[in-house]
This record gives C-alpha cells, sequence and structure tokens, in this order.
C-alpha cells in the first residue's frame, strides 16, 4: 500500500515546487488534476499529448523524486443537461484518458456526473426519493436513456487503452451510493470502477468497512479523508444537508483530516477491509478540512495512515 496526496492542496505551486513539497512531506504517489472541476494546475495537458519530449520531462521530474502519478483526476459532470457543459466535461475526460495511456497511469477519476430530470431541463436534477411517481420517472430517464448508454460508450474507450476509470461516489451525482456504483458498472462494464472516498458516505450512515466489502474488485483507487457529524445537528436536521461548507458550526456533517471525524480503530478497520478485497494501490490523502490547514492536515493524515494502513504483504504461516 502506498500513502499519496492529491495535488490539489498545492494548487498555488508550481509543478516542480509541488512535487517538492509531496516529497518533502513523506507520500510516495501525487494525484494530479487534469480537468474538469479541479483545474489543471500541475498538468498541461494538451501540451503533454502533443510532445513525447515533453511527457518524458513531465515523468522524470515525478519518478527522480521517488513518486509515482497515482491517477490523474478529471471530477466533471459529462451528463450536465446543457450540451456546452457535458461536451466540456466530456473533451477533459477522453483527453485525460489519453494521456493516463501514453504515461502509463493506470486510473483516470472523474464523477458519474448528474442528467437533468427531462430532456427539456438545462440543470442537473439529484433525486433521492421515488415519490411523486414523476421522480420514479426522471430517474429512469436518467439511467437508461442518459448515464447508461454514455458509460458504456466510455468503457469501451477504456478498455480499448487499458485504463480504468474511477467514479467517485459522491452526494449531487447519480453514482452517490454502493449500490448505484455497482448499478451503473453492471450496465456499462469491467472498466468502470470507483475512487473510494469514505468521507462521502459516512455522512449517510454508511459502515465503511461494508461498504468496501460489497464493492471488491471494482475498488480501483482510494481517497484518504475523513467526515464529522455533528450529533446535536444531526439529532435536529439529519443528515442531508445544503447549507455552505463553511458554516462548520450549524452543518450536520463537514469534511475534516483523517482522525478528526473517526478513530483509529476506524481507519484501520478500512485498512482491513481494503486488504480483505485485494487492493493494495495508493490511499491519496485530500484536504477540504475547513478547521485545519492543508499542512497540518496532510501531516496528520499521514501520521494516521501510517500507523493503520498495512504497507507489506502477509508471509506464510507456520502450518502453511
Amino acid at each position: 500500500m502506498r500513502i499519496g496526496v492529491f495535488a490539489t492542496i498545492y494548487q498555488k505551486l508550481s509543478f516542480e515546487e509541488m512535487l517538492d513539497r509531496a516529497a518533502a512531506a513523506g507520500v510516495s504517489a501525487v494525484e494530479i488534476g487534469s480537468g474538469g472541476f479541479v483545474g489543471r494546475p500541475h498538468c498541461p495537458v494538451d501540451e503533454l499529448l502533443e510532445s513525447e519530449e515533453k511527457r518524458k520531462s513531465y515523468l522524470d521530474a515525478i519518478t527522480s523524486r521517488g513518486l509515482i502519478i497515482s491517477a490523474f483526476s478529471c471530477h466533471a459532470n459529462p451528463l450536465h443537461p446543457r450540451r456546452d457543459v457535458a461536451r466540456a466535461a466530456d473533451e477533459d475526460i477522453r483527453k485525460s484518458i489519453r494521456l493516463a495511456q501514453l504515461l502509463g497511469v493506470p486510473v483516470v477519476i472523474t464523477f458519474s456526473g448528474c442528467p437533468g430530470g427531462a430532456p427539456q431541463d438545462v440543470t442537473p436534477n439529484w433525486i433521492t426519493c421515488p415519490w411523486p411517481p414523476e421522480f420514479s420517472e426522471a430517474l429512469r430517464y436518467q439511467w437508461e436513456e442518459v448515464a447508461i448508454p454514455y458509460w458504456k460508450e466510455m468503457n469501451q474507450l477504456a478498455e480499448s487503452v487499458g485504463v480504468k476509470i474511477a467514479l467517485e461516489m459522491h452526494p449531487g451525482m447519480l453514482v452517490y451510493t454502493v449500490e448505484t456504483m455497482l448499478r451503473l458498472r453492471r450496465a456499462a462494464g469491467p472498466a468502470i470502477g470507483c475512487n473510494f472516498d469514505p468521507s462521502h458516505l459516512f455522512w449517510n450512515g454508511v459502515h465503511a468497512p461494508a461498504a468496501i466489502r460489497a464493492l471488491g474488485d471494482c475498488i480501483y483507487h482510494v481517497h484518504g479523508k475523513d467526515v464529522y457529524l455533528d450529533p446535536l445537528n444531526v439529532m435536529v436536521n439529519g443528515c442531508n444537508d445544503n447549507k455552505p461548507y463553511a458554516d462548520v458550526m450549524h452543518r450536520s456533517w463537514t469534511f475534516r483530516s483523517i482522525g478528526y471525524g473517526h478513530d483509529a480503530n476506524t481507519w484501520k478497520d478500512i485498512m482491513t477491509a481494503l486488504r480483505l478485497v485485494g487492493y493494495d494501490y495508493v490511499v491519496s490523502i485530500e484536504h477540504e478540512d475547513m478547521l485545519m490547514s492543508a499542512e497540518e492536515g496532510l501531516a496528520k493524515g499521514l501520521a494516521m495512515l501510517k500507523e493503520t494502513a498495512m504497507f507489506e504483504k502477509p508471509g506464510e504461516m507456520w502450518w502453511d
């Protein structure tokens, strides 16, 4: 198991400065934004696609510091009902897949996206209940007429170039639970898996180790990020919460650095579950903690993961 960092925490630094900071922090992998909502602060995608020499120089800068690229992250909404928005997201994802192929990066991370509730809509419609009946009809449209056809095509593209697509289960997107993740994978194909981020599941009452065991071998990448559930706010309002992330005092849940939402035992159980399903790749620390600086959050998350992760494969037992 490797520990990495999602390089958005260094978005104000140059590419070389970002790599120096990541290496100095003690991680061995970087997850790099390649478009979509996170932008491309450290990845000139078009230049790299056009020039083999620039690709070599780019990789040399990473490997010379003892790092790897764990994934390209292109969080976007390719199912957006506005065609211009969907087209731009789709282009970013396709370019990210192509660049991943050329640089030997195994995974591209994105969102499933969220369509409108009908063909004439201009804004996404995230539906979380089946009634009134037009909600169920909207869900049928979203899945059968928009999401499944699109991701079937993307599965074929990813399979053809040997790259895996890891969808992050996220509120506001069509895929936001284990059940919806597995539904899309069954319909679209095996190149479609998940970027497992427990922070997006904890707040919805999900037991992360159980979710990992249900997802099994469709976990292609993992984010290290925590969530704190405020018991007093949850008692009053439940867990669905659309107040601004910065309004921590009044929110039912808020993103925290690893260990500040759930204790070491929970993270040990998460790491154990990952080992049980055969995951032995990267846990990439993502910082979205409103109460802690990025540097402090990374340091504390790294310390917790070093305590809870398992880095060596089990050896033979005396009875083997």
